[in-house]
């Protein structure tokens, strides 16, 4: 059952595709499928519910799960094709459930051909280093979830219980690593990051990191003195990491980082290396990613203090990422 933060964030996605919002991040825009000239025969795959998709829907499906070659190098046929024979590929049921989620969100062939790729093609995994970066989760754990983002844009607040709900679920399978991405949109966002960091410094990011969020609009620096004194730091320490050289550094290797990845707004995220396509659903990617036997339960690293047990799982909808400026929203990460 999905949780309130988690019903906000479909809605802001939801009304952000429908309407053609702007967000802190750019949007691409798709040519019009064509499909093919003469309609081919609809199928049903074992494993693959389509009973949602309309008639043109899944035709557009069949299409593409018949062209589109499986995931697995070494399976050199269609996604329909390996399901249908059991061929030696665990990816190839996940791929055809996630291209039906893009035809049913009336994606284009374009994109949708786009986003199977980057989903699923090897070479499209990058090499994204956690560093120092703040943390929690085990460092040894079998997925690393880093995010780049920023305090005061609205979908990386919108992003933030998703991804905690997300983390509470499989504490003891995934490292969850936050990035600093301050857009200069965004008058608030490098003193918050500022904030943050000197936080970190004090062993308390974690803490920071949720009043900031939580507070996107009240993000001047006598409200940041105060949630400082709220999580009970050395306010006069605070000042000074916050200004800091090392702080300066620390902002400037994420950003340089951002642009080598060619990270394009915020929220960007990276599951092992992958970007995650926030029009997908976040649990069914981890999930995906972990296999049938992820656990729970963890512990914070990185400068946080250690966190409560996990709560129970949520499902996750992840809302449309960012780039400078863009119109309020529910304060989170």
């Amino acid at each position: 059952m999905m949780g309130h933060s988690q019903a906000v964030a479909a809605l802001v996605l939801a009304l952000s595709f429908s309407s053609g919002a702007s967000t802190c991040h750019g949007q691409s825009t798709g040519e019009a499928s064509t499909g093919p000239t003469a309609p081919l025969p609809e199928i049903t795959l074992p494993g693959v519910d389509t009973s949602s998709l309309m008639p043109r829907e899944k035709r557009e499906w069949t299409a593409r799960v018949t062209e589109l070659l499986a995931p697995c190098s070494d399976v050199p046929v269609s996604i329909a094709q390996c399901v249908q024979e059991k061929r030696r590929c665990g990816k190839c049921v996940p791929a055809a459930k996630f291209i039906a989620k893009m035809v049913r969100d009336g994606m284009s062939q374009e994109q949708i051909e786009l986003g199977y790729h980057a989903r699923f093609d090897s070479d499209k995994l990058k090499s994204v280093d956690v560093g120092k970066a703040p943390f929690k989760g085990p460092e040894g754990a079998p997925l690393t979830l880093v995010e780049f983002a920023d305090f005061e844009c609205p979908y990386c607040a919108l992003m933030s219980p998703v991804l905690e709900k997300t983390w509470e679920q499989h504490s003891r399978d995934l490292r969850y690593v936050y990035k600093f991405m301050p857009l200069s949109g965004h008058p608030h966002g490098e003193i918050s990051a500022r904030a943050a960091i000197a936080a970190m410094d004090q062993g308390k990011f974690w803490e920071m990191h949720d009043k900031l969020f939580a507070n996107r609009d009240h993000l001047e620096p006598a409200d940041l003195d105060l949630y400082a004194k709220e999580i009970g730091l050395d306010v006069a320490r605070f000042h000074a990491d916050a200004e800091s050289q090392a702080t300066t550094d620390v902002i400037a290797a994420d950003r340089k980082q951002a642009d080598a990845l060619q990270v394009q707004g915020t929220p960007t995220i990276y599951i092992n290396g992958r970007e995650f396509d926030v029009r997908q659903d976040l649990d069914e990617w981890i999930a995906q990613e972990l296999g049938p036997d992820a656990r729970g339960g963890g512990r914070a690293g990185g400068g946080g203090a250690p966190l409560a047990a996990p709560l129970a799982p949520t499902p996750s909808t992840a809302p449309r990422p960012s780039s400078s400026g863009a119109p309020a929203a529910p304060a989170a990460r």
